[in-house]
């Protein structure tokens, strides 16, 4: 493998000394680049993009051609595991993911067999050492899963929910179905992304999405309990380095203190978190990724800049941030302001680095 020209991400992770602030973007491989548009354009449809290895890379290389990004993402879904699983994954226009089987009952969690990331989740791994191939170096590669709560979300409603309702009456009228599901799903996301750190990820990162719809009891039964186990089980040395966890639960800031005591490297803040408070909490302890509101890059050029220096003193002197978003940044952002925040992310970190 190529030596890593740009590990500041890697670094920062790892509270080593760097000399800006690194930068990625969650869903940076998406809807708001024209480029993206044409190539999935070209695969058909979104599951066919992922499926399809070069064209995955493809759209992950696309951003870091338009911008100085610190790190490289894997493009995929988080629903390629219990798509794997044989729930029938398919995307309705303007409804989002739907499952034709969804998992609803404890003979249909019984059934369930854990994918093997090698053969059903194969077309994943090709696009991992694809794109490590292809990236020479340049940046690191994160890979990634969904946490086990957000997954059996989907797979018990049978697609996105605002209420949550058929999950959390699974959780809290047969809670023993769910810790089976639960169960099930931390040993497929281990298999999964050990195998991604086997075919090249040099990082890893753990997407909680509906962990904050949770009670403040029932976040740590049913979702951070399993993201344990999977840290517990994942894969922490490759290429003779570490390989660094991100764990990141939307709404999740009333944890953050249960979350750094996982043994993760770092913690995603979403954009209703504090980060001078979420550092004063547990910055001794993990590395912290974030956080400006995604909504920001509609503003004016000069009040992004103005948000990117406010979220940097926040953070204050030192290493151990990553700049991103508080989560996806949105399909109808001008790409122009997306570099603007790049750019200014780097430009005026640097005299928090001496």
């Amino acid at each position: 493998m190529a030596e890593l020209k740009n590990d500041r991400y890697l670094r920062a992770l790892l509270k080593e000394p760097v000399d800006v602030t690194p930068v990625w973007m969650m869903r940076q491989a998406g809807r708001y680049l024209p480029e993206y548009k044409a190539t999935r354009a070209q695969a058909g449809d979104f599951m066919s993009l992922c499926k399809n290895h070069e064209l995955a890379c493809e759209v992950t290389l696309q951003p870091l051609r338009r911008y100085d990004l610190d790190a490289a993402i894997l493009f995929s879904d988080i629903l390629t595991v219990p798509d794997a699983m044989g729930l029938g994954l398919y995307f309705e226009a303007g409804e989002g993911p739907r499952f034709e089987r969804p998992t609803d009952t404890i003979d249909a969690i019984k059934k369930l067999s854990i994918p093997d990331p090698e053969d059903e989740l194969g077309y994943v791994m090709k696009a991992v050492s694809t794109i490590r191939r292809e990236l020479n170096g340049a940046v690191p590669l994160i890979g990634f899963s969904g946490s086990p709560w957000t997954l059996a979300t989907y797979m018990v409603e049978g697609g996105s929910s605002k209420t949550f309702e058929k999950i959390k009456k699974m959780a809290y009228a047969e809670p023993m179905a769910l810790h089976m599901l639960l169960d099930k799903l931390a040993d497929s996301v281990i298999l999964y992304l050990n195998a991604q750190v086997a075919n090249g990820a040099q990082s890893l990162m753990i997407f909680d999405s509906w962990g904050g719809a949770l009670s403040h009891s029932a976040y740590r039964e049913f979702s951070l309990r399993y993201m344990q186990k999977i840290i517990d089980g994942l894969t922490r040395f490759a290429d003779g380095r570490k390989v660094p966890v991100t764990l990141f639960t939307k709404g999740g800031g009333l944890w953050l203190e249960a979350m750094a005591e996982t043994g993760c490297d770092a913690l995603g803040l979403d954009w209703t978190v504090d980060i001078a408070d979420a550092r004063r909490r547990v910055g001794h302890k993990v590395a912290l990724q974030g956080n400006m509101d995604p909504s920001m890059l509609y503003a004016p050029i000069p009040r992004i800049e103005e948000e990117v220096g406010h979220i940097l003193a926040g953070y204050g002197e030192g290493t151990g941030h990553v700049f991103n978003l508080g989560h996806g940044i949105h399909q109808h952002v001008d790409p122009e302001h997306a570099g603007a925040f790049i750019k200014a992310v780097h430009a005026q970190s640097k005299q928090y680095h001496k």
